[in-house]
């Protein structure tokens, strides 16, 4: 990085003001005085170019502001904290939602999001990634809501060509309405890994060799909306929104997208970039730990799995399952 390379002359007396993060950063001429370090000054750089390199990731941390598009409900999206935060909420005349303005093919996306509180029967907190068309491909996270003191219902899909019917349902470890939990999805060309907290609940492998399609060339935005869905979203239809607990208020932060941007037909991913460091994704597996994990989140909170279900698939469980 340049940083380590030149600076300001300036000594330990220097009076420049830190930078807030908020503040652009910029680098000297290399054609301007430069002094160079040695021995105990040259330490001090490096700890001024890790600070600076700090200042710039984190410049670049996602932004509801810059990042999204408002796709419905108007008003009822709320940008706070300069774009850090944003607000959806529901009432009887409409819910809300937005989408990222840009396109990614492969990557991995994190999204802090607190619930609906109390009451939320009725509604649906969405999440997810999704291209267009009728062949398209999508991966869902989607939160249904509940009477006051049940827990919630968290719903995961995979669409690939148009298809889902891949349903798995879990209900948290927590209160996902008192605090912002962490909800990531990994997507790679060999499998697509969703985390709780970092916590893998569900992995869906790249199956294209026996024949199950996988999502590889769609690029995919980011999508999330608050919506009333109480014709089936708590107890199969059966307990209805109640609207005197209206505006219903979802919020999200944090937003973080680390992936290849798709623009004009092409990857900002070079085709043999490095998967080290921050780009561990593109390779990235489940573990023995991470295994560990995820069946000890299947085995005490996963309450639906489609692969089991053998009423519905009487002729035969999908592929994926028996493989």
């Amino acid at each position: 990085m340049q940083c380590c390379i030149y600076i300001y002359v300036c000594t330990l007396h220097c009076s420049y003001p830190i930078l807030p993060l908020s503040s652009p950063l910029s680098y000297p001429n290399p054609n301007s005085e430069v002094m160079l370090f040695s021995g105990y000054s040259a330490m001090i750089l490096v700890v001024l170019c890790v600070l600076t390199s700090s200042l710039i990731m984190e410049a670049h941390a996602g932004n509801f502001y810059r990042d999204c598009d408002v796709t419905w409900g108007g008003q009822r999206t709320r940008f706070l904290q300069g774009g850090q935060m944003l607000t959806l909420s529901l009432d009887q005349a409409s819910g809300s939602g937005f989408r990222t303005k840009k396109e990614y093919l492969f990557g991995r996306i994190d999204m802090q999001l607190k619930l609906v509180p109390g009451n939320s029967a009725g509604t649906v907190t969405t999440y997810y990634l999704s291209s267009q068309g009728p062949t398209h491909d999508e991966i869902d996270y989607e939160f249904l809501g509940n009477l006051s003191g049940n827990p919630y219902t968290l719903h995961t899909n995979v669409f690939t060509q148009g298809k889902g019917n891949r349903e798995q349902q879990f209900h948290l470890w927590f209160d996902p309405t008192k605090a912002f939990h962490t909800y990531s999805i990994v997507w790679n060309p060999r499998r697509i890994i969703f985390l709780v907290d970092n916590i893998p609940i569900r992995e869906f492998k790249n199956g294209e060799s026996i024949g199950v399609p996988f999502p590889t060339k769609q690029p995919m935005r980011v999508y999330s909306s608050l919506w009333n869905a109480d014709d089936w979203a708590t107890m199969g239809g059966l307990v209805k929104t109640d609207w005197s607990k209206a505006p219903f208020i979802a919020s999200f932060r944090s937003f973080n997208a680390n992936a290849c941007v798709y623009s004009g037909g092409r990857s900002s991913c070079p085709g043999r970039s490095s998967a080290r460091g921050g780009n561990a994704w593109k390779t990235q597996a489940l573990d023995a730990n991470g295994r560990e994990k995820l069946r000890w989140v299947q085995r005490n909170f996963m309450i639906y799995n489609y692969c089991t279900d053998r009423k519905r698939f009487p002729r035969g469980l999908p592929t994926e399952c028996t493989h």
